[in-house]
């Protein structure tokens, strides 16, 4: 194997000091451009706050263009049904009706992405999930950046704070050398906690009892798919196909042929906006211990281990799947997608009972409709628990408010919540809205002078109500 083993022994050895260019100051600094630092910087700028944004690629969207992760998953209440046999929308047929949860910066988002052509828009047809194109995500998310005011700074990755417990400001490192960029409230939207970490805000990791997170998938684009062909296999082995997932046996004849070696039992991919192309979700990178998005060492293997499994797919698709005789991977992830890694312990820990339950809290400030949906950490499977039909949960602000620190907000997949409840939330529709309440949050609080904690829940909800978020009808006092 090519991955640089971790070494037995640490040996550690002294870095000579150094300073760091202040590159800025800002009332909001945002740290990570993904669905969540999108929805905070606007959330942010909405409210009135000089912000500024930090992206480590050089470009915006985060898991949805870095990792390409499509579509969109449903942001709508579920009335659910039996998946269609033979289907072949290439999109989820088992949604039912359902009612969007989410609005906002979410909502503009789309609805710029719908006029770009960017993007299908979500309804009962595509299971209310949203098929978009990366390479039009990037472009809509700078243009939306660009007229809020936002400042930005990419190819800057973040590796510490100023200011333990309390930061002031985020150090990062660049090409130029040592930045740092100074502010009166940081959102860290990383997606893996780490400037919560850095701060020494407590964390969690994996599930009870064993550790395990949920594995790491590259996902890739497949062009010159002929539908059609596709569809007649479809039509002719309704048991092979439902709707975004299956080929089962010819998964088992190419697993017996030696050609296909996979840690999953089926063959996962989704239509986007292009017809003859295919957004492909089937490796899974899994091994009996812990595999950490946040450890350059199992970060090195999972790259390795998932192109190899990425280039046996692409054999097999064009090898036993009609349709696929001539395709090809046109891209691949940037890097391989992390669904679970730190999980900031926050004022509350979302539960999955909360979920299942369809909880509602006074300190709402997101809204998700989106089931349990646990990759199976050591192989094979995934586990579906859905919410109550017709029916949402509510995400509290104390789970964007990390214990132990002041001056800090966390948003996306790394709030804080259970394995279970992470499972749920950690989908990008529900981040960017997380996103926009931890940028209005951060906000009140940089221009008043107080910490997040100490602001009151209602001028928090005022402002997201203010700016379009759905709060399920929720008045606020008033101030």
């Amino acid at each position: 194997m090519p991955v640089l083993p971790r070494p037995e022994a640490m040996h550690s050895v002294p870095l000579p000091p150094r300073t760091a260019r202040v590159a800025g100051s800002c009332d909001v600094l945002v740290v990570g451009g993904g669905p969540a630092g999108i929805g905070a910087a606007l959330g942010a700028a909405a409210t009135g706050a000089h912000t500024i944004l930090v992206e480590r690629y050089g470009f915006l969207g985060g898991n949805a263009t870095a990792a390409l992760v499509m579509p969109f998953m449903s942001y709508f209440t579920e009335l659910h049904r039996p998946e269609r046999l033979g289907s072949h929308t290439l999109l989820p047929t088992d949604h039912g009706p359902g009612e969007p949860v989410l609005a906002g910066v979410l909502r503009q988002f789309v609805k710029r992405l719908l006029a770009c052509g960017g993007a299908v828009l979500p309804s009962q047809e595509t299971g209310y999930t949203v098929p978009f194109d990366p390479e039009v995500l990037k472009q809509v998310a700078l243009e939306m950046l660009d007229e809020a005011g936002v400042q930005f700074l990419f190819h800057a990755f973040a590796s510490g704070v100023l200011g333990y417990e309390r930061p002031e400001g985020v150090i990062f490192e660049t090409k130029s050398g040592p930045v740092v960029i100074r502010a009166r409230t940081v959102v860290d939207c990383t997606g893996d906690g780490d400037i919560a970490f850095n701060a020494g805000a407590p964390y969690e990791t994996g599930r009870d009892p064993d550790g395990l997170v949920q594995p790491m998938t590259l996902m890739f684009r497949m062009a010159e798919f002929e539908k059609i062909a596709f569809e007649n296999y479809a039509r002719r082995h309704p048991h092979e196909w439902r709707g975004v997932h299956g080929l089962w046996n010819l998964v088992r004849r190419a697993t017996e042929e030696g050609e296909l070696d996979l840690p999953r039992e089926d063959i996962l991919f989704f239509a986007t906006p292009h017809p003859r192309e295919v957004s492909v979700n089937s490796t899974r990178v899994t091994r009996a211990v812990p595999l950490f998005g946040t450890d350059v060492w199992d970060l090195s293997y999972a790259e390795w281990a998932a192109r190899h499994q990425m280039r046996q797919i692409a054999a097999f698709f064009r090898r036993y799947v009609p349709g696929f005789e001539h395709s090809y991977p046109v891209q691949s992830g940037t890097q391989v997608g992390v669904r679970e890694s730190r999980r900031i312990l926050g004022d509350y820990r979302l539960t999955g009972g909360d979920v299942l339950s369809a909880r509602k809290f006074d300190d709402v400030v997101a809204r998700n409709a989106y089931p349990i949906d646990v990759h199976n950490p050591r192989g094979s499977g995934t586990t579906l628990k859905r919410i109550p039909p017709g029916e949402a949960y509510d995400i509290p602000l104390r789970c964007l408010l990390p214990r132990d620190v002041e001056n800090l907000v966390v948003a996306g997949r790394c709030i804080s919540g259970s394995h279970e409840a992470h499972s749920s939330y950690r989908v990008m529709p529900v981040a960017m809205s997380l996103g926009q309440a931890g940028g209005v949050c951060a906000a009140l609080a940089a221009l008043r002078g107080v910490t997040p904690r100490e602001l009151a829940v209602d001028d928090v909800q005022r402002e997201l109500l203010r700016q379009g978020a759905d709060l399920r009808g929720i008045v606020p006092e008033k101030a």
